[in-house]
């Protein structure tokens, strides 16, 4: 096991004492300073100062410390030096510290006073350093030693050391010198030949020369250095050496060195590195500061040079830089180099450098420039509520700063409190703002405050905080009382001068906050507004309002009381009888009756008479009744009644009418105590609740039951009562679409709804009314603005399961029988909840009806799929949704689909009367708006394999004057089988839809007409385009004997290939559409691909055909090879097409958006994918015509040397004639089409694009190829050769002298000839009645 580290001391005594005399011996030491000096453990003694040493890790480390004590008594001195030598070394360590040994005490130097000085002498065996003795005053007469030898009395004892050493101890000297030669590299290599020889020649001259020096031991060369070469080394001695000793060294040295190393004799230096101190103030160092280097050292000599290491400059005095050097007590150079407003250029490393003779003191130190950090909120908002707010600024380096300011600048004045924490570097500004220092009319004024930190050496930053100081809102409420009763409206106004505001809302007392539906907030310039508006109160508004504007955290909240008194609503006062026969000169009770007792002043008017009504309790229902006598009116007649409720506030209302019909007596054969009297076939109305059916103790029963009188009894005609609970639920659903809590309170009237619905099964199954008061709770309560939750949705399908049960079936039809709209309502009551549903993943599952749903997740949503079975019934029916269309859904977006098994039998039949649904009824809903294209695939079980054809029909609620029925537009049978029918809710027609995204309705006069005309049209092209065609064939060789033909025919029988393709495929997919083949969605695709492709290959040769006219016409010097001609133009001709129509394809069918809904043609809604055809068939139009002006325009006015051989010429006439007549009628058939791109377009440009499009394969036959001259001479030539040629003559001189239009001038002769419309004259054999081009290749 190794031993502990010890460690061993060496204690060097230094002792001092005044002249003072006391006879009080003070022992106790002083220690003014010490330094630990390590040194080796071999023989060599320590030299001062410190030096590094290698210590072995298991020995002993040995420290020598020079330790001070100052004596009152020089007396005291020899009696401590004898106890120092009493003592027995080495002295173990004490208890605290026993792993350090004293192993010796000694006196070293000692300072006594000599009158005004103080003289300090080395004890024996110590002397002081070299460097002492050259840089102190020596004590003259006390020291015998010479200058530049050891000396041994001091004046002084030097402040920093060191004191005095042992005698004998090394002193190595580091020196360097320069020989004028090169620098090579491989003196750097201490391996190198080059280095060890002169590493031998220069250690032998300076053995020589450096002998003379006293107590020389060593010298060592060290290394080399370019600048010529400097050669750096060390001499070790045992004694300091003076100037002139070394110089005569340095003499002999540069007498014994070899002439070849041109030694600088001048260049010998010593160099001291650790004898100057070199400090810089301040530490920390900002841009802006004043820094202070500081160069001490203990020479006399001002002689010091200031140098920055990164540009190798010395530096001199300027207008930001001072150097001031000076002596301190004649013993101490101080040079001191300032720098005012430092930069960061300052930054790097700089030299202090201070020489005398040939000994030179230098030292080095970095300097770091930092710019000043400043951290704080570049923004903060002041709201002027008189609370504090706290700016805070924090420098990144925490110094002792100087001052720390805060200014401000800006429109308004608002000042602060600074606080500087100078622990952390921080200050706080705190703002108090209140309202009088900003008006709200300079509410957001931003204020600039800056916070400056100044350091104490001049450096200065500043950080600048954007206040934006927010005015309290003043509100300003309606002043008037607001007091009304139940039924009217009122409105509360609320205003604020301020419009900048993060929310303006109303609560009630209770913290609950009003529905958005009943108020409307506006922001203008100056102020905001927000209005509570209530159009039919109920007792529930009364109360207090508070109108609320937030700004960030700032509330303002401003009340209101608004009192609505008790009067009860028309529909709610119950009338009795409704209708009611009175015998003349009889009398009979007539009452009013209202649910709650409440204070009213009630009459009865009967015409312009008043009477007063008997108020009469039972139970929570008070009647108010009066004995109606006939007397006081005539007979026969019929009366109108009233009754009037007046409450507290003097608000009246009245009642509905009680019709009282006064007959003679003898015509009565019906009589009844309640029903009363009547006549035969006389029909009344009766209020449930006034007849003997028995009611709940909580509310009556509801509804109208008819009557009419047959002989002399009174038989019910239609019962429309409702139960007494679901009476009760429709009298608060009533009241709930008015109330402002109704988020709070709809959970729990759907749940009393199915269990009140499950408690009235009976009456469900047996009378319409409560059936109809069901689905108008549902009605009333799907309208109520709140998000459905999974249990609120489960309440809801409990009570649609019991009343589409199938027991209720014959209840629903009455209902249908009656008229009523209860099964549309009910299927938007569910839409309604559908949509305001939120619940992830959720199933309900009923006997009648089953729901499903899906959230749509953030990223790549999977399709929606969901199946539904109803057993009991034998249906089932899935719904797709593909996952791709689902990407386009907002996040978190809900799927919901209801189905219904029952609903197909209650849903009243299509708009024409035909066909009934006959499957499961499935309704999809989606959360939020849906902004693209989206699909909806059905597939439902074919319930009639073997009879009828399907139709996928949707609810149309808007059809039937808003009361629904079956439609089927947008949607088509997409697969029928034996067991299932697919549906896909999406119709090619005629021309009139190839660019219009409008279809003319199917059974229109306009869809008919557009259709005769395009059959008719495309049979005429068709067969014009393959006569066409066949023409070319017969006289291809006749017609491309040059280039230039040769291309014009290669262009027309392309354009007439892919037309005629264009327009078979157009009748394949007019025959899909309208014949429904099965995979007709395939089948479309590859139509209207097609289609697309080789319409745009049309417009491509065409364009091709243009260009090439171009080309020969101005380009005439110019030839290109057949081909290549070819290449291009086949290139171009299907290339281009072919990119476009797969790229739109690619683009868009995976999302299924490719086709339209209801034509095999491009998709215009969703995608604009109509525009790939559009915008390069119209550049394409638009370039030909350009192209045909610039030709027509060459070719009338020729310039020398352009004119073309007669045979190029009459190509070239017959290309610009083509293109001259096929783009103006194409381009006009496309411009028409481009009008009925816009929603809407006018039947005409249906009409005339059908017309025209339909029939242009006539109009190639005609134009592009029977007008061609050379085709019509070659056909000639071909079956009537002689007969041609005699013909030909006679035409050509007619033609000469009598043009179709009559024009005689050059132009009009030209124009002629351009479209054909006369024959040029034949010239002489030989001659062409024109010179030839000079340019003009070859034919």
């Amino acid at each position: 096991m190794e031993s502990p580290r010890r460690t061993t001391l060496c204690f060097v005594i230094i002792a001092i004492y005044s002249s003072q005399a006391t006879l009080s011996l003070n022992l106790e030491s002083i220690v003014y300073h010490s330094l630990l000096h390590e040194h080796e453990l071999m023989e060599e003694d320590p030299v001062r100062p410190k030096r590094a040493v290698a210590v072995s890790s298991h020995a002993a480390q040995e420290f020598t410390v020079d330790v001070e004590i100052s004596f009152e008594n020089a007396s005291f001195l020899e009696p401590i030096k004898a106890y120092l030598n009493n003592l027995s070394f080495p002295i173990q360590g004490n208890d605290t510290d026993l792993a350090t040994d004293i192993l010796s005490i000694e006196v070293s130097t000692v300072c006594r006073p000599n009158g005004n000085e103080i003289w300090c002498s080395c004890e024996t065996g110590y002397e002081w350093p070299q460097e002492s003795c050259l840089h102190n005053l020596t004590c003259q007469g006390h020291d015998g030693s010479s200058a530049g030898h050891h000396c041994h009395c001091l004046k002084g004892l030097p402040p920093k050391g060191p004191f005095c050493q042992l005698q004998g101890a090394d002193v190595i000297l580091r020196m360097s010198v320069r020989l004028n030669v090169g620098f090579q590299e491989d003196l750097r290599n201490s391996s190198s030949a080059l280095y060890k020889s002169y590493t031998t020649d220069l250690e032998t001259a300076f053995w020589k020369g450096y002998s003379i020096l006293p107590g020389f031991k060593l010298v060592t060369v060290t290394g080399f250095r370019p600048g010529s070469v400097v050669v750096t080394y060390e001499i070790t001695t045992t004694t300091t050496t003076s100037p002139a000793l070394m110089h005569k060294a340095n003499e002999k040295v540069t007498q014994n060195l070899n002439q070849t190393y041109k030694v600088d004799s001048s260049s010998f230096q010593v160099t001291y590195s650790n004898e100057t101190k070199f400090s810089i103030t301040p530490e920390i160092i900002f841009e802006g500061d004043t820094v202070t280097l500081t160069c001490e050292n203990e020479v006399f000599s001002t002689n010091v040079s200031w140098m920055h290491v990164e540009t190798g400059l010395d530096i001199q005095n300027s207008t930001e830089v001072s150097i001031y050097t000076s002596m301190l007590n004649n013993m101490t150079s101080v040079s001191r180099l300032i720098i005012h407003n430092i930069t960061r250029v300052y930054m790097g490393e700089y030299i202090c450098k201070l020489t005398l003779d040939i000994f030179e003191y230098a030292s080095r130190r970095k300097l770091e420039v930092i710019p000043i950090q400043i951290l704080a909120s570049e923004a903060v908002e002041v709201m002027c509520d008189n609370n504090p707010v706290s700016l805070n600024c924090c420098s990144e380096v925490n110094v002792n700063w100087s001052q720390i300011e805060w200014k401000q600048e800006g429109s308004i004045s608002i000042p602060g409190n600074a606080e500087i924490d100078t622990d952390s570097g921080c200050s706080r500004y705190t703002l108090m703002a209140n309202e009088t220092q900003c008006p709200s009319g300079s509410s957001g004024t931003t204020v600039v405050y800056t916070c400056e930190f100044i350091s104490a050496h001049g450096a200065r930053g500043r950080k600048d905080i954007e206040v934006t100081f927010i005015s309290v809102a003043k509100l300003n409420i309606t002043p008037d009382l607001i007091s009304v009763s139940e039924g009217q409206s009122f409105f509360i106004k609320c205003i604020s001068d301020m419009s900048n505001y993060d929310e303006m809302y109303w609560n009630t007392s209770a913290g609950a906050k009003i529905y958005k539906r009943f108020y409307t907030t506006r922001r203008y310039s100056d102020r905001a507004e927000s209005v509570l508006t209530v159009k039919t109160s109920t007792r529930e508004w009364n109360g207090t309002y508070h109108c609320v504007f937030r700004y960030k955290t700032l509330y303002r909240v401003m009340a209101k009381d608004v009192i609505v008194y008790p009067l009860p609503l028309e529909s709610n006062i119950m009338v009795d009888p409704v209708e009611a026969a009175i015998p003349c000169r009889s009398s009979r009770h007539i009452r009013c009756c209202v649910e709650e007792d409440s204070d009213y002043k009630v009459i009865f008017q009967v015409g312009s008479s008043s009477f007063p009504a008997v108020k009469e309790v039972d139970e929570k229902q008070v009647c108010y009744k009066h004995h109606f006598t006939a007397d006081s009116v005539s007979c026969p007649e019929n009366v109108d009644v009233f009754c009037h409720f007046t409450n507290a506030a003097n608000n009246s209302v009245q009642s509905p009418s009680m019709k009282l019909n006064l007959v003679p007596g003898e015509s009565i054969t019906c009589q009844d105590p309640i029903l009363g009297v009547g006549e035969p076939g006389k029909v009344i109305q009766k209020l449930c609740q006034f007849l003997n059916i028995t009611r709940s103790r909580e509310s009556p029963v509801g509804g109208i039951i008819t009557y009419r009188c047959v002989g002399s009894q009174w038989q019910i005609e239609k019962n429309d009562c409702i139960s007494a609970p679901i009476n009760a639920l429709l009298q608060l659903a009533k009241a709930l679409v008015k109330s402002p809590t109704q988020d709070e309170k709809l959970p729990s009237y759907l749940g009393n709804l199915s269990i009140s619905t499950k408690q009235a099964k009976l009456e469900v199954d047996s009378f319409s009314g409560t059936l109809g008061a069901i689905i108008n709770i549902l009605d009333l309560f799907s309208t109520v603005p709140t998000q459905v939750n999974s249990e609120m949705m489960t309440h809801v399908l409990s009570t649609v399961d019991i009343i589409l049960g199938k027991s209720a079936l014959n209840t629903w039809k009455m209902s249908q029988q009656q008229k009523t709209n209860y099964s549309s309502q009910l299927l938007d009551s569910v839409e309604r909840f559908s949509r305001v549903l939120r619940a992830e993943d959720s199933t309900i599952s009923q006997p009648n009806v089953q729901m499903k749903s899906m959230v749509i997740k953030p990223g790549h949503p999977q399709s929606y799929r969901q199946s539904f079975v109803f057993l009991d019934s034998d249906l089932w029916g899935n719904v797709t949704i593909s996952g791709c269309q689902l990407e386009h859904l907002q996040p978190d977006s809900f799927v919901v689909t209801v189905a219904f098994p029952t609903l197909k039998t209650i849903l009243d039949r299509d708009v024409l009367g035909e066909n009934f649904a006959n499957s499961l009824v499935m309704t999809t809903t989606v959360s939020r708006r849906i902004t693209t294209p989206f699909r909806i695939l059905m597939t439902f079980k074919n319930s009639h394999p073997s009879g009828g054809i399907p139709q996928c029909v949707f609810w149309n609620f808007n059809l039937a004057n808003h009361t629904g029925g079956w439609d089927n537009s947008g949607c088509y049978v997409k697969e029928v089988t034996e067991d299932s029918v697919s549906c896909s809710c999406e119709h090619l027609t005629s021309f009139s839809i190839l660019m219009s995204p409008d279809s003319p309705d199917p059974d229109s006069l306009l869809k008919i007409l557009l259709d005769i005309i395009s059959y008719i049209g495309l049979c005429f092209s068709i067969l014009s385009l393959a006569a066409c065609l066949v023409v070319e064939a017969v006289v291809w060789k006749s017609v491309t004997k040059n280039r230039t033909s040769s291309m014009r025919h290669t262009c027309i029988v392309n354009i007439t290939a892919s037309l005629l393709v264009a327009d078979v495929w157009f009748i394949v997919a007019a025959a899909i559409h309208d014949h429904r083949f099965p995979l007709n969605e395939t089948a479309c695709v590859a139509a209207t691909f097609f289609i697309h492709f080789f319409y745009l290959s049309v417009f491509f040769w065409m364009l091709t055909l243009g260009l090439m006219l171009f080309y020969r016409l101005v380009f005439i010097l110019h030839d290109t090879s057949k081909s290549i001609q070819k290449t291009i133009a086949f290139s171009l001709g299907y290339g281009c097409p072919l990119v476009i129509s797969v790229i739109t394809v690619g683009a868009t069918q995976p999302r299924e958006v490719y086709m339209r809904k209801n034509a095999c043609w491009l998709n215009w809604e969703d995608t604009k994918a109509l525009l790939a055809f559009v915008i390069p068939a119209l550049i394409i139009v638009v370039v030909n015509m350009t192209i045909t002006v610039v030709v027509i325009t060459k070719i009338l006015r020729p310039s020398i040397g352009d004119k073309p051989s007669k045979q190029e010429k009459s190509s070239l006439f017959q290309v610009t004639k083509s293109i001259g007549v096929l783009t103006p009628l194409l381009g006009l058939t496309w411009g028409f089409g481009l009008a009925t791109v816009f929603q809407g377009s006018n039947a005409v440009f249906h009409i005339v694009f059908t017309l025209l499009n339909a029939f242009q394969g006539l109009f190639i036959l005609l134009f592009g190829c029977l007008w061609d001259q050379k085709v019509q001479e070659a056909l000639l030539n071909k079956y009537s050769r002689s007969k041609w040629s005699s013909q030909h003559s006679k035409s050509t001189s007619i033609g000469s002298s009598t043009p179709v239009f009559s024009m005689s001038s050059p132009i009009s002769r030209r124009f002629n000839n351009l479209f054909g419309k006369t024959a040029a004259p034949r010239a002489p054999p030989g001659n062409d009645g024109n010179p030839v081009s000079r340019g003009s290749p070859p034919i």
